[in-house]
């Protein structure tokens, strides 16, 4: 069985080797109808420190790093806006 990969958004870096990523989904509500974004943050290995604050990664599960680190960086699919 493959591990689970999915893509968002860099939103903290300031952690040694790891990254804080924000994974957005649209899901419908079971009563009403109504679509609604939900997100959830996930805290990431990034072993080389490649990625920054607004880049798109891709992440994949992995074994348990840390109590709360259990994916690894993949891939840095887009790099952010530089903000000053």
């Amino acid at each position: 069985m493959a591990a689970k990969t999915l893509q968002g958004k860099v939103t903290s870096q300031k952690m040694n080797k790891t990254i804080t990523v924000v994974v957005g989904r649209r899901t419908r509500h079971p009563k009403y109808g109504k679509y609604i974004n939900l997100s959830t943050k996930y805290h990431v290995h990034d072993e080389k420190e490649v990625s920054k604050e607004g880049d798109t990664v891709l992440i994949q599960e992995c074994k348990p790093i840390s109590r709360t680190k259990s994916w690894t960086l993949v891939d840095v699919i887009k790099k952010g806006e530089i903000v000053e």
